[in-house]
């Protein structure tokens, strides 16, 4: 009887996936370049391609551009449970104790830390571990560079009075579109263009409420809003915030039952550091709660473009019936962060916030707004947020990897539903503020819990920022943190 002979692709692939079995291939590893399998084992070019793409399409390898071919993450350890004060980390089963933010409201002074973290990527060309932006080679900068070209050559009108607020009209009628097309109907005289998210979130922040006021945020939080609340002279009371499930709406509730808060200040989508996308109801429930108590609610979308899902997540902004919630996003994290364009839909505020950014900056930019508006117009914008999706993730999956390999025990990890920034919690006695400085000497950089808290109580807690391209000195650079960890430990 004739025997059918098992290709030769099929035989490669099996010999890899037993080297993932036995161990002798992890998480994160990156296998040989196709040439070097090629010459290794005298098989054709094709046939490791076609070996690799089977060994990807059963999910155990993933392909990055440029890079390679990796071992998938396949996260197998315990996760804990996802209540409302426990953690959704992986990496390790022991649970070790979560800090709880104090109910009660206090200073914010976290500025001077953001700054010097921020002046230390830049030194000595540091590994960027702690940046807070995305990888820009990860932007289309070079065909966003043409259009900002072609409307030089143009000579059109650029003056500073040419886009008094609400902002140029092309880009106004773009940013509209893109609301419509994920799900959230706009007009056009809502828009207010500003400086970046940063400048939207400040604006808002100044309409609703005043110096002394308190303002409700979550915890851990993206400095940002810490840092509009320490510029207007207010004072944040932190809510607790779940990994998975975004703000405590229960605790909230009973915050604003027991004393004034002027406004609170979320990210419900993909939340930085813990990266998480609030589940529909709560959503629903926290614009509900805002509008019982007559609380503005300032929503931070700036990463609501980079969904690791199937489909574009919901905004507070769709259950606004009162024009209660101040939506505030930019171009920042999935476009360009070179050009510092965004945008604010401030509701009912509308009008007070036009003239604050007509008070505190006049204008934006028109050259950059147009641009931007000119790429929008083009098309091509999905194409290349689909990519970015797809690189963002796989670089989660390595860097998730690669932590849980050579992290201390008892280190664990966020899975984020989307963004770029992973929250690692490190065993209770590591203090992240002497391992920042440890690694800044050696170049590394880390984001200090510290920076995301108006208190201590992330003292053991770092972000990571996995956008980067992954290379021989980011891998070397997780390898040595792991190293520095354990002689704190020891």
């Amino acid at each position: 009887m004739k025997t059918t002979r098992q290709p030769l692709y099929q035989r490669f692939a099996e010999q890899i996936r037993v080297s993932l079995q036995n161990g002798v291939l992890r998480p994160g590893d990156r296998l040989s370049s196709v040439r070097q399998a090629s010459r290794q084992h005298g098989l054709s070019i094709t046939t490791v391609v076609r070996a690799y793409e089977l060994l990807e399409s059963s999910g155990l390898v993933e392909s990055h551009p440029q890079s390679g071919y990796f071992v998938r993450a396949r996260f197998t350890a315990e996760v804990a449970p996802a209540s409302a004060h426990e953690s959704a980390f992986h990496a390790s089963p022991a649970e070790p104790g979560r800090s709880r933010p104090s109910p009660v409201s206090a200073e914010v002074d976290v500025s001077r830390h953001v700054l010097a973290t921020l002046k230390s990527i830049h030194q000595h060309d540091a590994i960027p571990l702690g940046s807070p932006y995305p990888d820009p080679t990860l932007f289309p900068a070079r065909r966003i560079s043409q259009y900002n070209g072609a409307i030089l050559r143009s000579g059109g009108p650029l003056g500073v009075l040419d886009d008094l607020p609400p902002g140029h009209p092309d880009l106004i009628r773009q940013i509209v579109r893109r609301h419509l097309e994920t799900g959230l109907s706009v007009d056009p005289g809502d828009v207010v263009v500003t400086v970046g998210a940063t400048e939207a979130i400040n604006l808002c922040l100044q309409a609703v409420a005043k110096a002394g006021d308190t303002i409700a945020v979550e915890s851990p939080t993206f400095y940002a809003m810490l840092h509009a609340i320490e510029r207007l002279g207010m004072r944040a009371i932190e809510i607790p915030t779940d990994p998975r499930l975004g703000m405590d709406i229960a605790e909230l509730k009973k915050v604003v039952q027991s004393q004034p808060v002027a406004a609170c200040m979320v990210m419900p989508n993909f939340q930085n550091p813990l990266g998480f996308e609030m589940p529909e109801e709560n959503k629903r429930q926290l614009v509900e709660l805002g509008a019982r108590y007559n609380m503005p609610i300032i929503e931070n979308g700036v990463c609501n473009e980079l969904y690791f899902g199937t489909a574009h997540p919901s905004v507070l902004k769709a259950y606004d019936k009162r024009g209660m919630v101040l939506y505030c996003s930019s171009f920042s994290k999935s476009l360009t962060s070179a050009y510092r364009i965004g945008w604010t839909l401030p509701g009912r505020y509308r009008e007070q916030v036009e003239k604050l950014k007509f008070l505190n900056t006049l204008s934006t930019s028109t050259l950059p707004q147009r641009a931007i508006a000119a790429y929008l117009t083009a098309g091509g914008y999905d194409r290349h947020l689909r990519r970015l999706r797809r690189t963002l993730q796989q670089r989660c999956d390595i860097m998730s990897a690669f932590v849980g390999r050579f992290f201390p025990a008892g280190t664990r990890i966020t899975r984020p539903a989307g963004g770029y920034v992973l929250w690692i919690e490190l065993p209770a006695a590591i203090d992240s503020m002497a391992l920042y400085r440890q690694a800044l000497a050696e170049g590394i950089t880390i984001a200090p819990g510290r920076l995301f808290s108006t208190s201590d109580a992330y003292r053991s807690f770092i972000r990571m920022n996995y956008s980067y391209s992954w290379t021989p000195q980011i891998e070397q650079a997780i390898r040595r943190l792991g190293e520095m960890l354990a002689a704190m430990l020891e």
